[in-house]
């Protein structure tokens, strides 16, 4: 019982100091950093290498994303704040990147977009969300931020 209550203790004094410590704006290392001018670059130049082809050179994303093609695929979306990105909190992100749309999606879903496994690290994967984010306005930034913290 004694090792119950223990563990208990020292359980809640993590939420605590870990609430703490996000309050007071600390961020893990591995914590998506859009303000990390270090990350936004790396970021940015591996967005250029492997998503820019179908995201666009400016995030612009594919014309008429929200229309599926005649092959049943929907093209690429933007992530410049005009489409949906921001919508989705960043460990998300990171999945859909590292294990493609068709691991997240029923099984009839067509998708182009591909695995990033064994290509991009998480750390990468990260730097390119930092990248993306980099470039949304502040209140589109916030309202994602929030998703993060739920």
């Amino acid at each position: 019982m004694r090792a119950v209550i223990t563990f208990g203790v020292i359980a809640c004094l993590g939420v605590a100091v870990g609430g703490a410590a996000w309050w007071m704006g600390w961020r893990p290392s591995n914590a998506v950093d859009s303000r990390d001018p270090r990350q936004v670059a790396l970021g940015q130049t591996l967005y250029q290498r492997h998503c820019a082809d179908c995201h666009g050179k400016s995030l612009e994303g594919q014309p008429d994303w929200q229309v599926r093609k005649p092959t049943g695929e929907l093209p690429a979306p933007p992530h410049n704040g005009s489409g949906h990105t921001w919508h989705h909190a960043d460990e998300q992100l990171l999945a859909i990147i590292k294990h493609g749309m068709a691991r997240f999606a029923p099984p009839d879903y067509k998708t182009d977009m591909p695995a990033f496994v064994g290509i991009l690290t998480d750390a990468e994967i990260r730097s390119v969300l930092a990248y993306i984010q980099s470039t949304w306005p502040e209140d589109l930034r916030d309202k994602q931020a929030r998703l993060n913290r739920r």
